[in-house]
């Protein structure tokens, strides 16, 4: 299941394996994302107002979970769009 002759899967990588990939999360210099900096928050933004993926935004599982509360907050409170533009 999911081996390198599964259908449909690629291989797995090792554990580590990605430790040398440049995250975006630390280049951006914030120890949390606030709901509050909407510069920061429209940057892991697509144009259509989608949360990108972490395979797209190179950022660690806590800190995509930081993202996607701090952007759920900005929309309940009207910083944010729920959809972009059109």
């Amino acid at each position: 299941m999911g081996g390198p002759g599964a259908p449909g899967g690629g291989r797995r990588r090792p554990r580590g394996a990605d430790r040398f990939r440049p995250r975006k999360y630390t280049r951006i210099n914030v120890e949390r994302i606030d709901y509050k900096d909407l510069g920061t928050i429209r940057r892991f933004i697509s144009d259509r107002g989608k949360v990108r993926s972490r395979r797209v935004t190179g950022l660690s599982r806590r800190h995509q979970k930081q993202l996607a509360l701090a952007v759920k907050r900005a929309r309940e409170i009207a910083l944010l769009p729920y959809v972009g533009e059109r």
